[in-house]
């Protein structure tokens, strides 16, 4: 005798994680604890928010040495090949 096969419909809130690969196991435990979801898109969101602050925080505080400077010389090429 095999054992029953679990059902691989999948109904209720997050069913559409079954089309992006989720098992049916993950999007029952998404339906019965949505809070998990909650917490997984605000992580990312927060772990997002966080890098944009670091790399704000690195701009502003450079030295001016630091900050890659134009080259006036490639410049000028530019405008006298576009301007001819």
């Amino acid at each position: 005798m095999s054992a029953p096969q679990p059902s691989t419909a999948v109904s209720g809130q997050f069913a559409f994680l079954s089309k992006v690969g989720a098992t049916p196991e993950a999007v029952a435990t998404l339906n019965d604890q949505p809070y998990v979801f909650f917490t997984l898109i605000a992580t990312l969101i927060i772990l997002a928010l966080e890098g944009l602050f670091i790399w704000f925080i690195h701009r502003a505080t450079m030295k001016p040495e630091q900050k890659k400077k134009k080259d006036k010389k490639v410049d000028a090429l530019l405008v006298d090949e576009f301007y001819g």
